[in-house]
């Protein structure tokens, strides 16, 4: 019988409420009707009880170098092995994987790939880690959960690239095993989330700030959409926030928005306004400022804070030159914040 069929896996964190269940594995805390599924498509109230309809269920399993996460200050110039699925608990109508983050299972093309040939398939890939990535990975919370404790016991490395929309517990729940992610903080503003994402963005704020304390490593990126959020003071805002909440070794990544999706109608972001965003940040004593989505851009580039010394050189998704010994400045001697 197909995994639609039979309502999948069951899932964690629900609770019954009523006549229906109620989903709490995000903030939208879905409650969800006698065969419906959530915001997110892929959790399904199936007799009762709340079921995951993707676990084990990919779309894609792919070498990618880490930097293209991006994640530059963690096991740089190693390669991870990438999954995705389907499925994403926001709407945003310029996401550029949108024929999967939006699709239901049943419209997919979806393979099957139990947890214990996730390890496997590192070791023959070669590859460092594992990354949950293309679609949103919190919703893939009990595959994820699985093989990530599997992939922590061999000896590798797990990464979340995700738009960080996940509760409390169960973020705790997979912390020991997760050890980066590259958080999508798309602004400071609620009334962009809810016009963007249909969501909030205090959520994403607790996460960020929660997986820095469960000694996760945390980088940024913020998506800089033209008459969206590329105003001053929204850089002013978020960056602030950044400093006060989270640090100034925390690596900023500003990318640079192209149209898709449903936003065809938008320009691509202003090289003078990802300049703008750059210099803020780092007049905001911000050590690691990066600006991406650009080719052939020296803002990829990671500079030592205590002599600005170039360190790590970067050629797209490559690095074409290392200064550094484990993490310390081969010129100065001082320390880089860079997980290796």
């Amino acid at each position: 019988m197909s995994i639609f069929g039979s309502g999948g896996k069951e899932a964690r964190f629900w609770k019954v409420d009523g006549d229906r269940v109620r989903c709490e594995l995000c903030p939208h805390f879905c409650k969800i009707a006698e065969g419906k599924s959530g915001i997110c498509n892929v959790r399904k109230n199936s007799k009762g009880k709340l079921h995951t309809l993707i676990y084990g269920k990919i779309t894609s399993m792919t070498p990618d170098p880490i930097e293209k996460k991006p994640l530059f200050h963690f096991h740089p110039g190693t390669s991870v092995l990438s999954f995705g699925s389907v499925g994403c608990n926001y709407s945003c109508p310029f996401c550029q994987n949108y024929s999967i983050s939006q699709a239901k299972p049943e419209n997919a093309y979806l393979r099957d790939l139990k947890p214990e040939s996730v390890v496997p398939a590192v070791k023959k890939s070669g590859c460092a880690g594992v990354a949950w990535t293309y679609n949103e990975p919190t919703i893939w919370h009990e595959f994820a959960y699985d093989c990530s404790k599997l992939v922590k016991e061999a000896g590798y490395y797990s990464v979340y690239v995700t738009n960080g929309y996940i509760n409390e517990e169960p973020l705790r729940e997979i912390a020991p095993y997760l050890d980066a992610m590259n958080v999508d903080l798309k602004s400071l503003k609620d009334d962009f989330y809810q016009k963007m994402c249909k969501a909030k963005v205090q959520p994403v704020l607790d996460t960020i700030v929660l997986g820095k304390e469960l000694g996760i490593h945390i980088e940024l990126t913020n998506l800089v959409i033209p008459g969206e959020n590329d105003k001053k003071e929204d850089f002013e805002e978020l960056i602030n926030w950044v400093v006060e909440n989270v640090g100034l070794d925390v690596p900023m990544h500003f990318s640079r928005f192209h149209p898709d999706y449903k936003m065809l109608d938008k320009p691509r972001t202003p090289l003078k306004t990802l300049e703008l965003a750059f210099r803020i940040a780092k007049d905001a004593g911000l050590k690691y400022v990066y600006v991406g989505n650009i080719p052939t851009n020296d803002r990829e580039n990671t500079f030592c804070p205590n002599c600005g010394n170039l360190v790590i050189e970067r050629w797209g998704f490559s690095i074409s030159k290392n200064n550094l010994d484990g993490d310390k400045c081969k010129k100065c001697g001082g320390k880089v914040d860079i997980v290796t």
